[in-house]
């Protein structure tokens, strides 16, 4: 009896473990905050959500992205074009800027420790 009960908890544990961790990948591939909030990008296998996503930016009007370091390694999120550098982001860690740019074209975002890696485009359109 208690080898059954045992054995029903175990399986109820990795079933709800495993949904919760298929529902974590299909979720993070391409998260936008709410409209009008910006973009929330997960560092996590040294990644950015994933895939490192385009991110897309209208000229003159500002986008709020949040950056959360869900990885056990110390990662940052550069745009070398907008000045923005938010340093080392430490794991369980995030952080949140404002990009802006008054011209089109395409920005490259990327972690500094991951180059190559760990990058992505900003599109910049009118």
């Amino acid at each position: 009896m208690n080898n059954n009960i045992i054995a029903i908890i175990a399986i109820s544990f990795i079933v709800v473990g495993s949904l919760w961790g298929i529902g974590n990948i299909i979720s993070q591939n391409n998260i936008q905050l709410s409209k009008g909030e910006g973009v929330l990008l997960f560092m996590k296998d040294n990644k950015f959500n994933v895939t490192n996503p385009d991110i897309n930016v209208k000229v003159n009007q500002p986008l709020k992205i949040s950056i959360a370091n869900q990885d056990f390694r110390k990662h940052d999120f550069i745009v070398d074009e907008l000045n923005v550098n938010t340093g080392f982001i430490s794991s369980g860690q995030d952080f949140s800027t404002v990009i802006a740019s008054d011209k089109e074209g395409v920005l490259r975002y990327y972690c500094s420790i991951h180059p190559g890696i760990m990058e992505g485009k900003i599109i910049v359109k009118n």
